[in-house]
């Protein structure tokens, strides 16, 4: 079972390939690649610290911990009508994110988020209107 904070599901969206340290885009890319490609993988909702925080690297600030970061969890997992705790799939998440997101959403939830100005989350959010599913990231 995959264990994920609030808004690593957006995260995982907006994912082509950057990120703060060399392992952390690795394990980035094979939790992504298995969830593209097993879209029925068990997924947990956690509160705090998830498998992807589990990679942040150790220079500087780690913003796991953060309440900003706590509060954007919630705000995600309210918007997409999950709840911590819950266990769900790769694809229900998605199909949440069909029914209760849309790319605007970014522009608040994640308002201070450094990665937001690459506009990538709200592509993300785009491709699963469409129907895109998860992009191949090489």
């Amino acid at each position: 079972m995959i264990l994920l904070r609030g808004h690593h599901l957006f995260c995982l969206l907006g994912f082509r390939g950057m990120g703060y340290s060399k392992e952390y885009v690795d394990n980035m890319k094979q939790l992504h690649k298995t969830l593209r490609e097993n879209p029925d993988s068990a997924v947990k909702i956690i509160l705090g610290p998830d498998e992807l925080c589990a990679h942040y690297p150790n220079s500087g600030e780690y913003h796991c911990q953060a309440e900003e970061i706590y509060e954007r969890d919630a705000a995600i997992l309210q918007k997409l009508q999950l709840n911590v705790g819950q266990q769900t799939t790769w694809r229900e998440i998605e199909t949440a994110i069909k029914n209760y997101s849309k790319p605007d959403d970014i522009a608040t939830i994640c308002e201070t988020c450094s990665w937001r100005t690459y506009g990538v989350c709200e592509e993300g959010i785009r491709e699963m209107h469409e129907g895109k599913g998860l992009r191949v990231v090489k």
